[in-house]
């Protein structure tokens, strides 16, 4: 049974982890392209709406697509003020039922929420404002339930390790 856990563990987490590494890349275009635009604009005098709303794009799908890899390698933020001075059984405790009744219960609210709201985006084929603005919107809310699917699977792999350790007794 557990090397069965471990095996769907392993599963979600290398998922979350590729989607993190990949997504990772695009930082390396985002400065690249902040870089251009501030040449652009300051040597040369030529700015685009679109060229500003590209990098946003990017950063919002970094952000959003890197959270469950961040998850994955235990980088997001919590309050360490008591946890840091726990036992690593009580720590994989914590870690669970935080998973249980925090993480699953909004990302799952998150993902239920904005399904529909990346539909009606896709089904508008929703563009930009701007008149020099991206022509498409709606991708990039169709990343937010992505994002939202990823942090479920990563919180569900998460339990499944915090079980096993719990279970097996592991420090």
């Amino acid at each position: 049974m557990f090397d069965f856990l471990a095996a769907i563990d392993r599963a979600l987490s290398t998922l979350c982890a590729w989607t993190g590494r990949a997504v990772a890349w695009l930082t390396l275009a985002m400065v690249l392209l902040t870089a251009t635009v501030v040449i652009l604009r300051y040597g040369f005098g030529f700015g685009r709406i679109y060229l500003q709303e590209i990098i946003t794009y990017l950063h919002a799908t970094v952000f959003m697509l890197a959270a469950a890899w961040t998850l994955r390698l235990d980088g997001h933020v919590r309050v360490d003020v008591l946890y840091r001075s726990l036992k690593p059984r009580t720590q994989a405790w914590v870690d669970l039922l935080g998973s249980v009744f925090l993480l699953l219960p909004t990302a799952g609210l998150l993902l239920w929420l904005s399904y529909d709201y990346a539909e009606k985006a896709w089904e508008l084929q929703e563009a930009s404002r701007e008149t020099d603005g991206l022509p498409f919107l709606y991708i990039l809310k169709a990343v937010i339930p992505v994002a939202s699917g990823l942090l479920v699977l990563q919180g569900a792999a998460d339990i499944l390790q915090r079980a096993r350790q719990l279970a097996g007794g592991q420090e």
